[in-house]
């Protein structure tokens, strides 16, 4: 396949992802609430929350410039054209998107855009939550990889740079203390066992052992 046709593929991908995972999602969020789960963005602007905030749409709309680009004419792959690289980031976007999807349907009406620190949300540690305390970011991040292995440019590199740090900096700076705070010793034996977006890798250790656990992932 040409590296426009692997671009086609990525942008479908990509459509497929947002209107999957923002909008049924925000749709049935609203059949089964009355609210669509979006809580804007924390902090005053300038703050670490509030850039956590708004990378999110800068990396979701870099991501899907990226194949747009490509297709357009106006920006060219940075690496040559390699069907077998392309086809793992066709995988690696797939699985990441199934990901997505898993996650969310496992967070039921405890879905989320954001944080409000007046609501008490359950804390879901059933399904992918067994093993990963943000699998939704996880696989978002895999589909952004995916993106960028297929239309590999210096846009997609971009988006998938602003979207891990956009998941660092809200689940650190934002999700964590207030899942703390409103779960309390449920959440922190929660975050020692479980990794933050990998298995294994990012677990908290509670306060008072005697080294950390945290190892940044």
């Amino acid at each position: 396949m040409s590296p426009a046709g692997w671009a086609w593929v990525a942008l479908l991908l990509y459509l497929a992802g947002l209107v999957l995972a923002f909008g049924v999602r925000s749709w049935l969020q609203i059949r089964r609430t009355g609210t669509s789960g979006f809580r804007g963005i924390s902090g005053r602007p300038g703050s670490p929350a509030w850039w956590g905030g708004v990378l999110f749409p800068i990396a979701l709309l870099l991501g899907l410039a990226a194949p747009a680009l490509v297709l357009a004419g106006i920006t060219a792959p940075v690496l040559p054209a390699h069907p077998a690289l392309a086809a793992a980031g066709l995988v690696v976007g797939l699985a990441g998107l199934v990901v997505v999807l898993l996650a969310q349907a496992a967070m039921g009406s405890s879905w989320r855009i954001g944080v409000d620190d007046t609501e008490r949300t359950e804390l879901i540690n059933s399904g992918l939550f067994r093993s990963i305390r943000n699998p939704t970011f996880t696989g978002m991040v895999a589909v952004c990889a995916g993106v960028a292995l297929m239309a590999p440019t210096l846009v997609a590199v971009l988006a998938l740079a602003c979207l891990i740090g956009a998941a660092q900096i809200q689940v650190r700076v934002v999700e964590e203390p207030y899942l703390h705070r409103v779960h309390g010793d449920t959440y922190t034996r929660y975050a020692a066992r479980t990794g933050r977006f990998v298995p294994g890798l990012g677990r908290i250790r509670p306060a008072g052992a005697k080294a950390p656990l945290d190892t940044g992932a």
